[in-house]
């Protein structure tokens, strides 16, 4: 049971995270909850990573285990963020959350794991998302609901790509 959870709890946790961080963006959700949130965050990509180290050794899933060690802090320095009320460890960690995985499923893509073509869209529109994101305070507000619309579609796509193929 605990191998599917890790298999298949991703595609769950991925929009789930990224409409809880739209909500966040709209102040819908209080500063404590998303202190919980992010504890509980590290926590589970904590596990995941030492749960799944060994499978984990080689290509693609080598990658992602990069991703998600490297998750693991960019969660932590939002949490201190949090803590601290520091709106630049804040940005890291959404920003990196938005970049990290969209390097993540064009490597997949780029090594030809099927379909190829979803893990590509994925990243690109998370990159465009971040892109969206990080130019919001030039262009405009509305860039960083789009640029949070966009990454989570993309990686929403990437991950339920990853799920029904294996």
């Amino acid at each position: 049971m605990l191998r599917r959870l890790r298999e298949n709890g991703p595609a769950v946790l991925v929009p789930l995270a990224w409409t809880f961080v739209t909500a966040a963006h709209l102040d819908f959700v209080a500063q404590r909850t998303l202190l919980i949130a992010h504890v509980v965050m590290a926590t589970l990509l904590l596990a995941f990573a030492a749960l799944s180290w060994t499978d984990m050794r080689s290509g693609a899933l080598l990658v992602w285990r990069r991703v998600i060690v490297l998750g693991f802090f960019l969660t932590v320095a939002g949490a201190f963020g949090l803590v601290l009320s520091s709106p630049s460890l804040l940005g890291l960690a959404v920003v990196g959350w938005m970049v990290l995985p969209a390097a993540g499923l064009w490597d997949t893509g780029r090594r030809g794991a099927r379909p190829a073509r979803a893990y590509r869209a994925g990243g690109a529109l998370s990159g465009l998302g971040a892109v969206a994101y990080v130019l919001a305070p030039v262009v405009g507000s509305a860039a960083t609901l789009v640029g949070l619309l966009l990454v989570g579609v993309g990686q929403t796509a990437g991950i339920v790509a990853a799920v029904v193929a294996d």
